[in-house]
């Protein structure tokens, strides 16, 4: 989700102002995201490397988060939506954790799609603590060194029954994938928009399942229609 700084730069207003537009942005996206029936929504909230920005910055980042969770726990349940998180969550303020397990365990009865926040997220991060599972089971004789393959590492991370990643919306013309998700995205389709996450809505949210749509996966295959 790039871009809020950037809209809050051009907009002459405060950092803040622009990350409180990122958060309407969730809520319009989410609710666009249901009506089309997506699985399952994955948003990069929160980095391990943002807590390198400034202090202000950061907690003011923390307040919106749970006050977005408070808020917007209504509007969850309405929707059906269940939520969970990825990510080192232990290490987030701990008004912030309650409110995230609060909201977690509020909607867990949600069916029409899994809202999946990433926050103190690294993809990086991820499959070390994956790594230390499976060698502590190595170690403990759980399983074997032989045994291990993408299937057991999988069982280790934090989301172990995430379904497929299939696209990975990039918004604010950002070129990278940023440490999200490394492992999952080996065959993500990749989609860019300039706009700016506070203004991404509906029809940018249909324009890049749509561009999905028209692609041609293969994941390592020849087309279909290849010939020996």
């Amino acid at each position: 989700m790039d871009g809020n700084g950037r809209w809050a730069e051009r907009c002459g207003l405060p950092r803040r102002a622009g990350h409180r537009a990122g958060a309407r942005a969730v809520r319009r996206t989410v609710e666009a995201a249901v009506a089309m029936g997506l699985g399952q929504l994955t948003l990069y909230v929160f980095s391990t490397e943002n807590w390198r920005r400034p202090k202000e910055e950061v907690d003011a980042l923390m307040r919106l988060f749970r006050k977005f969770l408070r808020q917007e726990r209504r509007t969850l349940l309405k929707n059906g939506v269940r939520l969970r998180a990825i990510g080192r969550t232990e290490r987030l303020p701990r008004s912030v954790a309650h409110a995230l397990a609060d909201t977690i365990k509020e909607t867990r009865a949600g069916t029409a799609m899994t809202l999946c926040l990433a926050v103190n997220y690294g993809g990086r991060a991820e499959l070390v603590d994956a790594f230390r599972r499976v060698a502590r089971d190595v170690a403990s004789g759980q399983t074997s060194v032989e045994a291990v393959n993408d299937t057991v590492l999988e069982a280790c991370l934090y989301q172990p029954d995430m379904p497929p990643l299939d696209l990975i919306i990039r918004t604010g013309g950002e070129m990278r994938l940023s440490n999200f998700l490394l492992w999952q995205a080996a065959y993500a389709e990749i989609w860019v928009t300039p706009v700016l996450w506070p203004d991404f809505g509906e029809d940018d949210l249909s324009a890049a399942v749509s561009a999905f749509q028209s692609r041609d996966r293969r994941f390592g295959a020849l087309p279909a229609t290849a010939t020996a």
